[in-house]
């Protein structure tokens, strides 16, 4: 006997803090202007995607000296324009990255519940660390947390925010909110938490959201990563392209949540995805070099390539061969606050590699870019990629999938338009909501619920 389908669940990510977009396209649009994240949200809306994701970035990013202005440098305040969409969607799921090392408990935990509030319990929240002390400067406590520390204040970080999340709940509590009945001295909102990064005590002033706590979201791949995921996290995002690296990940991440006393389908496993369409997939693949090559300018090629060689290499030629110096290794980097720094952990070694690629395939630093980075997930015609991505989710290689078009805001719709209604057509994404939080899109049960029942099987 076959198993029945898993449904699949989309989300939108408007991209930001990468190289995503192409900017050179006549429809690429503000990533400042209220307008372009309202027209992205109500595509998602209109397509029944389970949730839009904001990334954050906490400082303007430097290379050499200077700004990298290459890509996106500035966007306005993650919280402001979740908020604000959350008046112009009605049951859009409203993600955002919200960092653990530099902010405090209270005051996350207080906008996440009014968030939810304002939303109608459509919150969620990517739980970050920073790990770079060049952030930290803007901060007053800059550069003063140990990398190995991150993860502990950062679980202790939301252990904090979901007591503060849970200080109102409570079936007397409750009902007196329903009836509106004076608490009095009750212990509405009343906290206590010690702990090695954290000594508070007072009252939360928000009342319980509609969801309760916001779903939680995770993004770190490392051990400490996919193990925190495990423990706390709704969903885990994932950086793996291919079904068997997705199988691989999927696995693990899985295999760990019954030492905590989770169930598989508590913790949701979502690659982020590129895609290109068109009528063909050969057309579409035409599409996706073009698409690749506007991604890497041949600045963008020599700011990549100084990421491995930390080295100021302004003067080679993009188009002529890579350098035959070798990398500077050591601890100062001349790309600060740019996550590819922690990707390349033996630059002589990854060097040596790329030298003997474009030596064997004829290419420039710039065509070496272009083939070793990140390309499109998904490239072909609609039906082609509606049947990719559905194989991917049946082979438990993910539960779904946060596309990232590289137009913003309109790199959407031909997705909402082609895609999702091929999908809808094989019974395995949804026609319409059918509920309206988050959770509800997610089928993850709200906390109380899961306390009620942990309490009756004790």
């Amino acid at each position: 006997m076959s198993k029945p389908l898993k449904q699949i669940h989309l989300a939108a990510h408007f991209p930001g803090v990468n190289n995503t977009t192409v900017w050179s396209d006549p429809a690429a649009g503000s990533h400042i202007e209220f307008s372009s994240f309202a027209h992205f949200a109500r595509t998602a809306e209109r397509a029944k995607f389970d949730f839009l994701f904001l990334a954050e970035g906490l400082r303007l990013r430097e290379q050499g000296g200077q700004i990298y202005d290459l890509d996106v440098v500035g966007r306005p305040d993650t919280f402001t324009v979740l908020a604000a969409l959350a008046a112009v969607t009605d049951r859009l799921g409203l993600t955002g990255t919200i960092n653990s090392t530099f902010n405090e408990p209270y005051e996350v935990a207080r906008q996440f519940a009014s968030l939810d509030h304002l939303s109608g319990g459509r919150s969620a929240w990517n739980v970050v660390t920073s790990w770079d002390a060049f952030t930290g400067e803007n901060f007053r406590r800059g550069g003063f947390l140990p990398q190995e520390e991150r993860y502990s204040r950062a679980k202790e970080f939301l252990a904090t925010a979901n007591e503060l999340f849970d200080s109102w709940r409570g079936d007397e509590i409750l009902a007196d909110q329903a009836t509106g009945t004076f608490l009095g001295d009750a212990k509405a909102g009343a906290f206590v938490h010690q702990g090695q990064h954290f000594d508070i005590h007072g009252r939360f002033n928000v009342p319980r959201s509609p969801q309760g706590r916001p779903v939680i979201f995770q993004a770190g791949d490392s051990d400490e990563g996919r193990e925190f995921a495990a423990s706390s996290a709704d969903a885990i995002f994932s950086r793996y392209s291919t079904l068997k690296e997705g199988q691989a990940f999927y696995t693990d991440v899985k295999g760990r949540l019954a030492k905590y006393g989770r169930r598989p389908d508590q913790l949701l496993i979502l690659p982020a995805a590129t895609f290109v369409l068109g009528d063909t997939d050969e057309e579409a693949a035409e599409l996706a070099r073009e698409v690749r090559r506007q991604q890497v300018s041949g600045a963008t090629a020599l700011k990549h390539l100084e990421f491995v060689w930390n080295r100021d290499l302004s003067g080679y030629d993009p188009e002529g061969p890579l350098p035959d110096v070798d990398p500077l290794v050591g601890e100062d980097h001349i790309s600060r606050g740019r996550a590819q720094v922690r990707m390349y952990r033996d630059p002589i070694a990854i060097a040596r590699e790329w030298r003997e690629l474009a030596a064997a395939n004829g290419w420039s630093i710039r065509d070496l870019v272009i083939n070793t980075g990140n390309r499109q997930t998904f490239v072909g015609s609609p039906a082609t990629v509606a049947r990719t991505i559905n194989e991917f989710v049946q082979a438990d290689a993910s539960d779904g999938f946060i596309l990232v078009p590289h137009i913003t805001p309109g790199g959407l719709d031909p997705f909402a338009d082609k895609v999702v209604p091929l999908l809808q057509e094989q019974g395995v994404f949804r026609t319409e909501y059918e509920g309206t939080t988050l959770r509800d899109h997610l089928g993850l049960a709200h906390p109380d619920a899961d306390s009620a029942a942990e309490r009756a099987a004790s």
